[in-house]
């Protein structure tokens, strides 16, 4: 079972403006002169963390860690202007031209899967590997599972107070009517609703759900990012069309060395998505950690992609 690397310190960090609103939270750790890879961390609206750098060796990898629109230090907070899918395949454009890079290997879990696939359909010249963890292609199934009926069924204790503040006569369409609240100009009422919608997938991240996690998700900075951006891009469908766009137009990436893994008993984004990923996509190294659910610092996972990047580091 691999550990992560121990924790280290950026060597480089910047803001850089992607457009007349947004500017966005750069850093750089590892060694300056190793193989190139961006992180794509998860949400959207999570934000990066320090632990992100762990997963990589700092002698072989130049680690690249952004905080998309929105979120973490980028600025203005929890703003959705201007903050779409296509703009964050632009930044992160930005973001290689800036530092000078040819090719990249882009590495993603959760939404950090969907907006990798949605950045190496787009530019795949620029993609010398993917590294996809808990597999999420924003399908209308796929929302409808998570944050309508599907889920529910295997935390329903979790599930009540996810509805808490939303009225029984909303209930029929739960993400418009926490969207109508995220949205709200009352404070405490978008406040509320973050809260609920972040606790949920804190909630059923782990396999064995853990408190710190759920602590984590409820805090209100981090819960009105979260909520906030994560439902509007969910009401929007990602800007995708069709829905299952992402899944289309893999052969446009089919020729990029790739691995896939997937927490067996992951709730947030079910394995049925990777399966259906890897049906299309069978030269793609596909594993399936059996004692996981959906968070990347879960011992199986954590261990399986660790020991991938020291693969792909060989590229």
């Amino acid at each position: 079972m691999r550990e992560p690397y121990p924790p280290i310190e950026p060597f480089n960090e910047f803001f850089l403006n992607v457009s007349d609103l947004h500017t966005i939270h750069v850093e750089e750790a590892g060694n300056p002169k190793g193989k190139p890879v961006v992180f794509l961390h998860g949400g959207p609206g999570g934000g990066i963390e320090p632990i992100y750098r762990q997963y990589f060796n700092p002698e072989k990898w130049r680690i690249i860690l952004f905080d998309q629109r929105g979120c973490g230090q980028s600025t203005p907070f929890a703003e959705l202007r201007d903050n779409t899918t296509w703009d964050l395949v632009r930044d992160i454009e930005m973001i290689r031209k800036y530092l000078n890079i040819e090719k990249w290997v882009v590495f993603g879990g959760s939404w950090g899967s969907t907006l990798s696939m949605a950045y190496a359909e787009t530019h795949s010249e620029r993609v010398k590997g993917l590294i996809l963890r808990g597999i999420f292609m924003l399908r209308n199934k796929e929302l409808h599972w998570f944050y309508q009926e599907g889920a529910n069924y295997i935390y329903p204790d979790a599930w009540e107070h996810y509805l808490k503040p939303i009225p029984s006569e909303e209930r029929g369409d739960l993400l418009n009517a926490f969207y109508k609240r995220l949205t709200s100009n009352d404070k405490q009422t978008r406040l509320d609703a973050a809260r609920a919608w972040s606790i949920w997938e804190g909630s059923t991240s782990k396999l064995y759900p853990n408190d710190q996690l759920i602590d984590r998700f409820g805090e209100e900075a981090f819960a009105e990012a979260f909520a906030r951006i994560e439902c509007h891009y969910f009401v929007n469908r990602g800007w995708f069309n069709p829905e299952d766009q992402l899944l289309r137009n893999a052969g446009k990436i089919r020729h990029i060395p790739t691995a896939i893994v997937q927490g067996r008993y992951d709730v947030v984004c079910p394995m049925t998505s990777s399966w259906d990923l890897h049906k299309a996509w069978p030269e793609a190294e596909f594993h399936v950690v059996p004692d996981a659910g959906h968070s990347m610092t879960e011992p199986g996972i954590r261990s399986k992609l660790i020991e991938i990047t020291d693969q792909f580091a060989k590229l």
